[in-house]
């Protein structure tokens, strides 16, 4: 039987949360490459690489929120400093000078990485019970591996 966030035992809400904060901060860390990649983007390939970026931040923008509030649900903190995310993330931040290959390159690592990191939240919230978080990690996971198949269709 599933269980409701405010039912979840102690020890299963750390496992969650951790789990829920850990993509959190990739997806923060993830959102701001993809804006400073948005912005600094040049070449042949500007205009729909200029776009497709924007998609990325502006959708990664929302799934943070959707994120942080599954945490206040748990009646835990949600994390908001860029300091903490960087020392917890397994995506790192990059200064755009790049070319837009490695931009491209770089971006669909890291949606593979944020896939990775949410398929593991979805395991642990499936173990718990917990199959609202396990849902929102599932739709995160599709959102996440169709931005790195449209990447990769790009380096072909």
């Amino acid at each position: 039987m599933g269980l409701v966030a405010a039912k979840i035992e102690p020890s299963a809400k750390e496992d969650i949360v951790g789990g829920l904060t850990q993509a959190l901060a990739e997806t923060a860390i993830e959102t701001l490459k993809a804006q400073n990649f948005h912005w600094n983007v040049t070449g042949m390939s500007f205009g729909p690489l200029h776009e497709l970026f924007q998609k990325i931040y502006e959708d990664h923008f929302e799934g943070q929120d959707t994120l942080a509030e599954r945490i206040k649900q748990f009646d835990m903190h949600a994390e908001g400093r860029y300091s903490v995310y960087l020392e917890r993330s397994a995506i790192e931040e990059h200064d755009g000078h790049a070319d837009a290959r490695t931009m491209i390159e770089i971006l669909m690592k890291d949606q593979e990485t944020l896939s990775s990191t949410l398929s593991a939240l979805a395991q642990v919230a499936e173990e718990h019970g917990d199959w609202a978080t396990n849902d929102l990690a599932t739709a995160r996971i599709e959102v996440h591996d169709k931005f790195a198949w449209m990447l990769r269709a790009h380096l072909k």
